[in-house]
């Protein structure tokens, strides 16, 4: 058994993948932000598409998201703000950690949610200005070292 890529700090299997498998749905647009990052992780394209709230796919299709997982890697999520949901919307600020070359970046996003039919649905972001993770900050990757002596 191995430790949820969200960052939970519960395991796979009780924590993100019963989602993605369709066994639950996700609780709180947090739960189901951290399920689409573990998701990213996981190259599960056909979970991510089925949680893109349907009104604002546009062109994103499996095809498109499955691509997206094969060049992402990620090695940390952290969540910046999940304030409770107002009714039917929501929202979740995160910076999604990821290697590219030498470098940790973090992509850095408040994402909006809709809940239609009891379901909680991914619709847009707005991107923030990208953070570049220092040597000597903690580690994205949740080990409690220095970034120097983990990831990078």
């Amino acid at each position: 058994m191995s430790h949820c890529h969200c960052g939970s700090g519960r395991q796979f299997d009780c924590c993100c993948q019963p989602l993605q498998l369709g066994k639950a749905v996700a609780a709180s647009p947090e739960q189901l932000m951290r399920s689409r990052y573990s998701a990213f992780v996981e190259g599960a394209a056909a979970y991510l598409l089925d949680t893109h709230d349907p009104d604002t796919r546009d062109d994103v299709t499996e095809a498109v998201l499955a691509r997206s997982c094969e060049e992402s890697r990620f090695v940390g999520l952290q969540i910046v703000d999940a304030p409770p949901p107002k009714g039917e919307q929501g929202e979740v600020e995160f910076r999604a950690w990821y290697r590219q070359g030498e470098d940790i970046l973090a992509l850095w996003e408040r994402s909006q949610f809709r809940r239609l039919e009891g379901r909680w649905f991914y619709s847009r972001g707005e991107i923030r200005p990208a953070v570049k993770l220092g040597r000597n900050d903690p580690c994205p990757c949740g080990s409690g070292k220095k970034a120097k002596r983990c990831c990078l």
